[in-house]
């Protein structure tokens, strides 16, 4: 496989109803944040849910890992990068990074990895063929 590097990132504002009572980002946010990037991610190259709605194709999310590095705290406005991890396997694997720029400290780092299911919710054991033509289109091949 082909190494080739796309990624997006997105800045984001740190609401009130994101702290918890310590006043500091709860970590179920964090996934909020991560699909946002995911969202950019996709409008940005080619890959977004409304072409996987067209396609008639679901991609659940069924591994998820986080390593929270420090508290994010209401009012910061820090950015997420999101990488696309190339594969051979029918998956879509994203890495994340939320940092701050400025003081060039990160918060958070994070890994998810993604299936392809048809609308009847079977499990697809390949690639299908639009995926296939974006990672070509890409050089991901």
């Amino acid at each position: 496989m082909k190494e080739q590097k796309l990624s997006a990132e997105k800045s984001i504002d740190i609401r009130f109803q994101d702290v918890d009572m310590m006043q500091v980002v709860w970590h179920g946010a964090y996934i909020t944040y991560m699909e946002d990037a995911r969202e950019a991610f996709g409008e940005q190259h080619g890959l977004s849910y409304k072409l996987f709605i067209a396609e008639k194709i679901m991609t659940p999310m069924v591994d998820m890992q986080v390593k929270y590095l420090r508290p994010l705290r209401y009012g910061m406005k820090p950015v997420i990068r999101i990488s696309y991890r190339p594969s051979d396997a029918a998956k879509i694997i994203f890495d994340y990074e939320i940092f701050d720029p400025e003081k060039g400290c990160v918060y958070l780092r994070a890994q998810t990895t993604q299936v392809f299911m048809d609308f009847d919710y079977n499990l697809l054991w390949y690639s299908p063929e639009f995926y296939l033509n974006w990672k070509k289109e890409h050089g991901l091949e």
